[in-house]
């Protein structure tokens, strides 16, 4: 976690053209389907700011180790002596075109996506790459009902505080139902608002200053989720194998087994690091500018953008942010 677009967005229809009976594949009638749902064979990736997801303020900077100088007479800083970076990511095997995939195989290597959105189509899709190396046709998949959903679930684990509106969570599950079909009609017409962020100040661990907490209303923060579960995967194929923070499958632990794995083969230097005020100050043109490589669904772009300029109530009055995101919010995890 770094618009103006007015992009194509629709349906596509199968490769091979069409003819009065309708579109056809290897000579066999098909129906049009999402291009974020077709299988290509050439992989097509961007890598996301340069392979890093952007830091969270007041958390530490990836651990650089350097191992030690060789003993007396070693000229110069020592060759080769910087830490290599791990292999990027390990990428799941590439399925090739038209050729049947094991039922379930996919699936298997991307577990921890919502299988609501996330049809073993389209992973197959995300391993082999779209079209264009840009994915379409996806807010639809947003504001589907089923990941609506698993975004209330997810939302409500977390048990937060309400935001300016003051409906809480148990507040919002009331009338679950009828929340979630308005959320998905708004979204789907493309009235959906987002509220104000509420903020709040609270104690800075390790020091007497105090970090500023954006609280999105519930309704907002279920909007929210449902739009990480449909972009996340997208991005999180190419971060760097050696980042750990706030990504599926990792954990802070398995930071400190990579660095007691350097420590044992003779690293000892270590970069400890702090961004100040990182959150409050990220450009939001940086920001998009990567997701715009490989998103062209202009209403999912317009709604990252409305969430980033989100009007903030600290008192009576608010202001609309031109730079930085909400810390607290679902999208800046």
């Amino acid at each position: 976690m770094q618009s103006r677009f007015d992009l194509l967005i629709g349906n596509v229809p199968w490769q091979g053209g069409a003819s009065a009976e309708g579109w056809r594949r290897n000579g066999r009638k098909a129906e049009c389907v999402n291009q974020g749902d077709l299988l290509v064979t050439e992989t097509v990736i961007l890598p996301l700011a340069q392979g890093r997801r952007p830091a969270r303020a007041g958390d530490r900077a990836p651990v650089v180790a350097k191992k030690g100088r060789n003993g007396p007479g070693a000229k110069g800083a020592q060759e080769g002596g910087d830490v290599p970076h791990e292999p990027k990511q390990a990428t799941p095997d590439v399925v090739p075109g038209k050729r049947a995939t094991p039922a379930g195989e996919i699936r298997v290597r991307w577990a921890w996506v919502e299988a609501e959105v996330w049809t073993e189509r389209m992973l197959t899709a995300l391993e082999q790459g779209v079209i264009g190396g840009k994915w379409f046709s996806l807010m639809d998949k947003v504001y589907a009902l089923p990941n609506l959903r698993q975004a209330f679930a997810r939302v409500k684990a977390n048990d937060g505080a309400p935001g300016v509106d003051q409906v809480t969570v148990k507040e919002f599950e009331r009338h679950l139902e009828a929340n979630l079909e308005e959320l998905a009609r708004s979204l789907k017409d493309g009235s959906y608002r987002p509220q104000a962020i509420r903020r709040e100040w609270i104690d800075k661990r390790g020091s007497k200053e105090k970090r500023p907490l954006g609280i999105p209303t519930v309704r907002d923060r279920v909007v929210q989720a449902a739009l990480r579960a449909v972009l996340e995967p997208i991005f999180e194929r190419d971060f760097a194998a050696q980042s750990y923070g706030f990504r599926p499958n990792r954990s802070c632990k398995d930071a400190l087994r990579r660095v007691d794995t350097l420590l044992k083969a003779g690293y000892n230097w270590v970069v400890d690091a702090d961004l100040k005020s990182y959150w409050d100050t990220i450009p939001h043109a940086g920001l998009l500018d990567p997701v715009q490589a490989k998103v062209s669904d202009g209403q999912v772009l317009e709604l990252l953008e409305a969430f980033l300029t989100q009007k903030v109530m600290e008192t009576a009055e608010g202001w609309t942010p031109e730079e930085g995101t909400p810390q607290g919010a679902v999208m800046t995890a």
